[in-house]
């Protein structure tokens, strides 16, 4: 058959079957990304045909494709052309969802074919072939393993296609010989047990976009005409939602504005393991930081910031202080999102420092506290994630190298575990006294920086406490960064299955 002429549309690939199995014909069906076609797939393919008549194979579109930034490799028309030029293969067709779930149940073949890297459970870290073997058995399928030599699209793409620098295709090989996907898995896993305070300050992150259409005739201003707009949690409360997705228990303490509070928005928002408290200031709204963007590039044009600058009553302080020292003890650590909006006053900080078991922390600098606002208020720490604008604007330090600004500030801190953040040059981590270790950013596509630093800083925090070293560290880091980026605004938390993925894509 010609090679066009096996690729069928999902539906029409349905009405087709239904013949196939008049005539009495076994029908074996194989799923999968199929990114680059090897001689394991081939092998795979041929394996599974003998199992039956009719040999069906269906892609994983690439909207679906969750291996990573830059994956696929190919585009789901070319990864359909390749595997329709295989001559076992009888029928192709592009999944419409992300698992084959669905696909089971519409096709109904009388063989499912996996290879053999599926056989144990440890290889179902994603949970989806447990759901696949459900369905097979609501049809009445049966499950086939094929057996022969392995290999994997990750690692060859990695290897011969990859579109990453040479020094960071040096580091991750390097860095495979240290770590195993195992061992980076189990650290992922462990997360599961943290029970997380985090307290700190709630942002809204409001994207207007609009589209150019010139200066004014009347003033030297740019007019815009607007298209649609976006409202996203952010601050603490995207902290808790990304810590909600790893940790086990997740408690929130943060302030709302008596004025426009967007209360019951943040509750609808707020991940269904986050346990929120709120504190009211008086008189001012809940902080938002109304964006105004281009809607082609996304480029930012304008930040207007809706907010009050009261500090909270002495009395509602006092009060969160109290509950603060009451609770601490409960959790396995102590997340402090401090932006400098007033959630964690000059009191809190002293309260944080005295009695958290274990105390991360994050500091930032910005227009809406003017540039006064630093780590230094916090006497202790036992992990710091800052950026390196921040740790400069700490030590007054324009230039030079970062590494003995980040010993300095340790020591001060007495803070034995630090990262510092540094765009699209990575991170660098400082794990005890002479201990300095530099990870590469993985990140190929940036679409919005907004909201990277929280997801970098909740991830990073939960892996400290576990006492992970500072490369692996680092490298967690990085991974939940490069698919931060990807995301416009703390439009969705990363998930951890998501991470998982991207791991093992990185080290194949």
């Amino acid at each position: 058959m010609d090679t066009d002429a096996k690729i069928r549309n999902l539906e029409d690939l349905a009405d087709l079957l239904i013949s196939v199995r008049q005539e009495g014909k076994k029908i074996v069906h194989c799923h999968g990304v199929f990114d680059l076609l090897h001689i394991g797939h081939i092998r795979h393919f041929r394996q599974a045909k003998s199992y039956g008549d009719v040999l069906v194979v269906t892609i994983t579109p690439d909207r679906f494709v969750d291996k990573g930034p830059g994956r696929p490799a190919f585009s789901q028309d070319l990864r359909a052309e390749a595997v329709a030029s295989v001559n076992e293969v009888d029928y192709v067709s592009i999944n419409a969802w992300p698992t084959a779930v669905e696909t089971l149940r519409l096709l109904r073949p009388h063989f499912y074919a996996k290879g053999s890297e599926f056989k144990g459970p440890q290889s179902d870290y994603t949970g989806k072939i447990d759901k696949e073997l459900e369905v097979i058995e609501e049809i009445g399928a049966q499950v086939v393993f094929t057996e022969d030599i392995v290999f994997s699209s990750s690692n060859l793409i990695n290897r011969f296609l990859s579109c990453r620098p040479d020094e960071v295709q040096e580091y991750l090989g390097l860095f495979r010989q240290r770590y195993s996907i195992e061992y980076v898995h189990d650290v992922l896993n462990r997360m599961g047990s943290l029970k997380a305070l985090v307290i700190g300050d709630a942002i809204l992150d409001e994207y207007q976009y609009c589209e150019t259409i010139g200066k004014s005739n009347k003033d030297p201003v740019l007019a815009m005409q607007f298209r649609s707009s976006d409202l996203f949690i952010g601050g603490a409360l995207a902290v808790a939602n990304q810590v909600a997705g790893f940790a086990g228990e997740v408690k929130l303490v943060t302030l709302l504005g008596e004025q426009e509070s967007h209360e019951g928005f943040i509750r609808e928002n707020l991940h269904s393991k986050v346990v929120p408290h709120f504190a009211v200031r008086p008189g001012a709204p809940t902080l938002v930081k109304k964006r105004f963007l281009d809607g082609y590039s996304f480029n930012k044009l304008l930040e207007i910031y809706i907010m009050g600058d009261s500090d909270l009553p002495e009395e509602t302080d006092a009060d969160l202080c109290r509950r603060m020292k009451e609770e601490v003890s409960k959790y396995d650590l102590v997340i402090a999102a401090d932006y400098g909006y007033g959630a964690i006053g000059r009191r809190m900080v002293d309260t944080l420092c005295e009695n958290a078991p274990y105390l991360a922390v994050n500091t930032q600098s910005g227009a809406g506290n003017r540039g006064f606002h630093t780590v230094s208020r916090y006497s202790r720490a036992d992990f710091v994630c800052l950026s390196e604008q921040d740790i400069r604007l700490e030590s007054r330090t324009m230039g030079g190298e970062l590494r003995p600004i980040m010993e300095n500030l340790a020591e001060r801190l007495t803070c034995p575990t630090m990262v510092v953040t540094q765009g699209q040059r990575g991170c660098s981590v400082r794990k005890g006294k002479g201990n300095f270790v530099a990870c590469p950013a993985f990140a190929e596509r940036v679409v919005d920086r907004v909201g990277v630093g929280e997801v970098f800083f909740s991830v990073t925090a939960l892996a400290a406490v576990l006492g992970a070293e500072d490369e692996l560290i680092g490298f967690l880091g990085n991974v939940v960064g490069s698919l931060a980026v990807g995301i416009i605004g703390n439009q969705k938390a990363i998930e951890k299955k998501s991470v998982e993925k991207y791991v093992t894509s990185l080290l194949k």
